[in-house]
């Protein structure tokens, strides 16, 4: 069994828990979602808190036993109190815009960069340097900006591009003429 997959999930007040044969259905006050589960891998709600549960005896279920419970985990926070990646654009006339359900960025290239929204996040931008991408779905926010980071990756000598914020550099030292 895994450590991860023993602990409890503590259910907040305002999520309801729909456990359903392969899924797991959680509904919240900011949206719902579905989580499918892997074979052998259920889930039992005793009052306000959810265990997960090896179906069946096999060692090879103990990666997905921890899986599922983290996966199931994610969702119920995300229909609690969602979900939240910031990143910051660094470099002389970069920036971004949203115009509708598409982020146009200006990030040094000859062309604008237009970027669709997929449906259930929300992108805010302040001071058009930074961008805060929130949604329910955990694995969704964090491929959202990772896609928005890939279009102009942090340069290691120059600090320019999109980065996290936060996300520490190791500036690399230029070539010295001796």
């Amino acid at each position: 069994m895994s450590r991860i997959g023993k602990k409890v999930i503590a259910i907040p007040k305002g999520v309801k828990v729909d456990i359903k044969p392969g899924v797991v259905e959680v509904q919240g006050p900011k949206g719902k979602l579905q989580q499918p589960l892997p074979a052998g891998i259920g889930f039992e709600l005793e009052g306000d808190q959810l265990h997960a549960r090896l179906l069946r005896d096999d060692s090879g279920l103990g990666a997905f036993h921890g899986l599922a419970r983290s996966l199931v985990n994610n969702a119920v926070q995300g229909v609690s109190e969602g979900w939240k990646k910031e990143l910051d654009i660094v470099g002389v006339g970069y920036r971004a815009e949203m115009k509708g359900q598409q982020v146009v960025l200006a990030l040094g290239y000859s062309h604008p960069i237009i970027f669709d929204v997929p449906k259930g996040i929300d992108i805010a931008i302040d001071k058009q340097t930074h961008i805060t991408v929130t949604g329910v779905d955990r694995q969704l926010v964090g491929q959202v900006a990772a896609n928005l980071r890939r279009l102009r990756e942090p340069d290691p000598y120059q600090q320019k591009g999109v980065r996290y914020t936060g996300e520490m550099l190791k500036k690399k030292a230029g070539k010295t003429g001796a």
